[in-house]
């Protein structure tokens, strides 16, 4: 593979998504080359948009839509029209993929549900992002990143007894997203080639629920729950599964994490670390569920030593004995880390208005650099699409002038 290769150059996905779940998963396939045609309601686009406008601000973009949207190309059709529905049906004869995470039944109202696309498109994998799965009694719900971790029970293990929390990132919405980029993959590999459809079934469909997801993503402590009666409570910065595994105060005012993963360790930290050879021997903390059940004696006394010595110390000391430890960053902090300035993993970014930093996605692949494109203003290719589809300036002007297309791009 040389540097210029990417490696789903070539394949097409329309997106008609909002918000985030669908938008990292095309932003994901963007990332490794593949050509992303958002598809957005003239009347302002995807509502991310307008969630606040703090890059390159004030009146700059919002935070959520340039995160998840880089690498893509806007066309504002209005979908009411008939030529807005024609020109979405013309995109998706030159499609290998139609993503959408519109509310439940609208694909099929506008006639591009997975029925519709294995008559009109079988060449077409369907995706379809919602909310709790259909066949449900509460499919109908709308269903957003806090709604869904507070059903699928990861709000009961966030936070402290008696203060739930939803996790800081929108986990159901990323990992919702990510599962759907991998199956579009697994069935891009598994497809036959373009058009050897005909006469045969159509393309496989997917749908991933943000239900389905987390409830997947709480495999631990619903294993737990269901086989021991017990719902574990949350810990703050700590687990509910092993101990010593938690964040102490230095002396210098920061905040270590340290923590434990098995006996071997424990010895190690208690007797190299916090010089304390009574606790490594004492039975009370033999193994980790003895440990865990007396975490409070365990925190008191890691605490104690930690309060008496600065970060810089404690990590070293830390590393030196093969004790796993970070520091508690805020996210400011994390923006200027020198672990991400020493591998060269910030790259520029265009937007509508100018560039922006952006992180490279995690995969580090050799020979490849993702193009990292730019974030598309509302509407931004709109024309230049209809022209590749064979539309004339006069047929383009009166697609403007009917308002089947959104306004000329500023």
């Amino acid at each position: 593979m040389t540097v210029n290769s990417a490696p789903l150059a070539g394949i097409t996905i329309v997106a008609m998504e909002q918000a985030v779940s669908a938008p990292m998963c095309t932003r994901v396939l963007a990332d490794f080359g593949a050509r992303v045609i958002k598809v957005e309601n003239p009347k302002g686009g995807d509502f991310a948009r307008d969630y606040d406008d703090v890059v390159n601000g004030p009146g700059g973009l919002a935070a959520h839509f340039v995160w998840a949207n880089r690498g893509k190309e806007s066309v504002t059709l209005d979908l009411k029209s008939p030529e807005g529905v024609e020109i979405l049906h013309r995109l998706l004869e030159r499609a290998d993929v139609l993503v959408s995470n519109l509310a439940p039944g609208a694909a099929a109202r506008l006639g591009i549900g997975p029925a519709d696309l294995a008559v009109r498109h079988p060449d077409v994998i369907p995706v379809e992002i919602d909310g709790y799965g259909p066949g449900g009694p509460i499919s109908h719900k709308r269903a957003y990143d806090l709604l869904i971790q507070a059903e699928s029970g990861a709000c009961a293990v966030t936070g402290f007894p008696g203060m739930p929390a939803k996790a800081g990132p929108p986990v159901a919405d990323i990992t919702t997203g990510l599962y759907a980029a991998l199956s579009i993959m697994a069935l891009l590999i598994a497809r036959p080639h373009k058009g050897a459809r005909a006469g045969a079934t159509a393309a496989p469909a997917v749908a991933v629920s943000l239900f389905d997801t987390m409830t997947d993503i709480m495999g631990y402590q619903l294993t737990y729950a269901q086989h021991s009666g017990v719902d574990q409570q949350p810990l703050g910065m700590s687990s509910p599964a092993v101990a010593p595994y938690s964040a102490y105060p230095t002396g210098d005012g920061q905040t270590v994490v340290l923590g434990t993963t098995n006996d071997r360790e424990w010895q190690r930290l208690a007797n190299d670390i916090i010089g304390r050879p009574d606790l490594a021997q004492d039975p009370r903390f033999a193994t980790n569920a003895d440990r865990v059940a007396n975490r409070d004696v365990l925190n008191d006394a890691i605490g104690s030593w930690c309060a008496q010595h600065d970060l810089a110390y404690i990590q070293k000391t830390a590393d030196e004995a093969g004790i796993g430890n970070s520091r508690y960053n805020l996210p400011s902090e994390v923006v200027a880390h020198p672990q991400l300035a020493a591998r060269d993993r910030w790259r520029q970014v265009d937007t509508p208005k100018g560039e922006i930093s952006a992180l490279l996605p995690p995969p580090v692949i050799s020979g490849y650099e993702p193009a990292m494109g730019a974030v598309p203003g509302l509407g931004e290719h709109t024309d230049a699409v209809l022209a590749e589809l064979g539309y004339g300036r006069a047929a383009i002007a009166a697609l403007h002038a009917h308002g089947a297309v959104g306004p000329l791009y500023r």
